[in-house]
């Protein structure tokens, strides 16, 4: 199914997000994180090169993001915690079209341009599991089985190793000289579904992508040896809405985490309080 701006969720008035700082730099970023760290990128050509493409890696350290953004084979804009867009950091990733999402209410303006940059055909990077820690796929959050549902965009699972040392902060960096690899699966075809969208729907896809998930990274931890670094001192755990693979999912959270969608009434992101009018 063709995809349009103004199918709904509408993001026609959305401006399409600048890339040009992330072309340019990302060669020079890329050389520069390479002779600092030992990266081993495996299966990158399960990237598709052209059309619209959701990566979902797994999160366990602060070095994720910019390593995937850097050597990902295409340009990434990828879901950032909106707390990330401070200080300095603030304008390096608005020039390079990063999105701020607030992680713990609905966010409809990062929604609508994380659909756009679908949209326009460009590859989009969101964290299923919300919060750095374990990075073993057992909790995961719904955003990503939306966004590929609404834009059909395929969904290419990620795993990385290496990023955080067992026993250590999610914000701090491996020694200079580590092993750090990321192992790229094959992409998970998601039929698009037009409005109304049930959360129904939602859910179960959410399972069936995190199933998907989950096995990627056991199957590419026993191909490159990689080993997760389990939880964190400073540990957020789950965040609220998410789904457990090992536990029955409760009422709570099959309501609490629904996306903003115009198949809930009162609920487009057009029409919700701080949308992008």
């Amino acid at each position: 199914m063709s995809q349009s701006h103004h199918d709904l969720p509408r993001t026609h008035d959305v401006e399409p997000l600048r890339d040009r700082f992330l072309r340019v730099g990302r060669p020079g970023a890329s050389a520069v994180l390479r002779r600092w760290y030992d990266v081993r990128i495996h299966d990158d050509h399960h990237v598709p090169r052209q059309g619209p493409v959701l990566l979902a890696p797994n999160h366990v350290g602060y070095l994720d993001g910019p390593l995937l953004v850097v050597t990902a084979p295409r340009t990434v804009h990828a879901m950032i915690k909106r707390e990330m867009f401070s200080g300095p950091l603030k304008p390096i990733l608005r020039a390079g079209g990063q999105i701020p999402l607030d992680r713990f209410n609905v966010d409809p303006l990062a929604v609508k341009r994380a659909l756009r940059v679908l949209r326009d055909g460009k590859v989009l990077a969101i964290y299923p599991e919300g919060s750095r820690g374990a990075g073993d796929g057992r909790f995961v959050k719904r955003g990503w089985a939306y966004l590929a549902t609404v834009t059909g965009a395929p969904v290419v699972p990620v795993a990385v190793f290496g990023s955080r040392l067992p026993g250590t902060s999610v914000s701090d960096l491996p020694p200079r000289g580590h092993r750090v690899d990321v192992v790229y699966g094959e992409p998970i075809t998601v039929n698009t579904t037009s409005w109304p969208r049930r959360s129904a729907d939602i859910l179960a896809l959410t399972e069936d992508l995190q199933k998907r998930f989950m096995e990627h990274i056991e199957q590419a931890q026993r191909r490159c040896g990689g080993i997760l670094p389990g939880s964190a001192p400073d540990d957020e755990g789950p965040e609220p809405g998410s789904i457990a693979r090992s536990d029955a999912v409760s009422d709570e959270h099959r309501d609490s985490d629904a996306p903003r969608d115009p198949a809930v009434p009162g609920s487009d992101p057009e029409a919700t309080p701080g949308g992008t009018r």
